[in-house]
């Protein structure tokens, strides 16, 4: 079986149609359809459904492009890092994080370890949920992930399990809101059932949703909330927060300058805060030097002043 065979079959899965497929690979119609059947006779079933219009994949067809697809993936990054070492370049480390930590963690946490330029940010990540950091890993798509973590126990469906990680640094989501004209902020904690408070929060069963479920069950008192819409990215939330629709729970560091000058505010006081871990993770079985030397230099946390 080749590669190209592999490549075939995503092409036809993607535009669903021989002569397309065909274009794209720049094989003619007769050549790349005698390969999607070489193809299903070395995997011994039948991948195309010829009786649609247009073409659809058998659950067998469907099954094999989720291991095309990690397969050709897994050929193309070996080829780059193949080719940097035929090159005799060194390789940047790219880390993959949420958007927050780019923006509000990541250059000060280089520039203390003096890896500015060194280190790249994997800006695809920054749309990820946190199970994509963890399968990034396995693919070796990224070299690292810098990830937000329950300090407390709470129950993660993450497999991080041939990972493992460095704490780098320290946060906890607060709970804000905008001030009213009093400066006291218009919605607070906790609030009654009868006049729950709004709220903005991060997709169900993700790694901060499911840490600040988990620290509001351990709390004696209920907090009467009423859940508007979920947003990936704490700075969506930021902004409807910002704007008086409700409260968020949002990384410290994302909001220290709007506590700092008023625009938002405090909608309860530290027990409702969530503490949380700053930990790096990287493949057990994935090596290069200057990952390893990166590693070591990090026996100890590095944290930005």
């Amino acid at each position: 079986m080749e590669i190209r065979w592999l490549e075939d079959f995503i092409a036809l899965a993607r535009t669903r149609h021989f002569s397309r497929a065909a274009d794209e690979q720049h094989v003619t119609q007769p050549t790349f359809s005698r390969r999607i059947k070489l193809l299903e006779e070395e995997m011994g079933v039948t991948l195309i459904n010829r009786q649609t219009l247009p073409l659809s994949l058998t659950p067998e067809g469907e099954e094999f492009l989720a291991l095309c697809e990690k397969m050709t993936e897994g050929v193309r990054l070996t080829r780059e890092r193949i080719r940097d070492i035929s090159n005799g370049r060194e390789r940047c480390i790219s880390v993959a994080a949420p958007q927050s930590l780019l923006a509000h963690f990541l250059p000060d946490w280089l520039a203390a370890l003096e890896q500015e330029g060194h280190i790249q940010p994997y800006l695809r990540a920054t749309g990820w949920a946190a199970a994509d950091y963890f399968k990034a890993l396995n693919r070796g798509e990224c070299d690292l992930a810098l990830c937000y973590w329950p300090l407390a126990r709470c129950d993660l469906e993450l497999d991080n399990s041939a990972c493992r990680y460095r704490t780098v640094g320290h946060e906890r989501l607060i709970p804000v809101a905008a001030p009213g004209p009093d400066g006291q902020p218009r919605f607070a904690l906790p609030a009654s059932r009868r006049a729950p408070v709004p709220w903005f929060t991060y997709p169900r069963r993700g790694l901060l949703s499911t840490a600040l479920d988990a620290h509001l069950a351990r709390l004696p008192e209920a907090p009467g909330l009423v859940a508007k819409s979920e947003s990936l990215h704490a700075a969506s939330i930021k902004e409807l927060v910002t704007l008086g629709y409700g409260i968020g729970w949002l990384p410290e560091r994302t909001v220290r300058l709007a506590l700092d000058s008023g625009t938002l505010t405090r909608a309860g006081d530290t027990r409702w805060d969530v503490p949380l871990a700053l930990r790096l993770y990287r493949h057990q079985h994935h090596y290069h030097a200057e990952m390893d030397r990166l590693w070591s230099q990090l026996s100890e946390p590095v944290t930005p002043a």
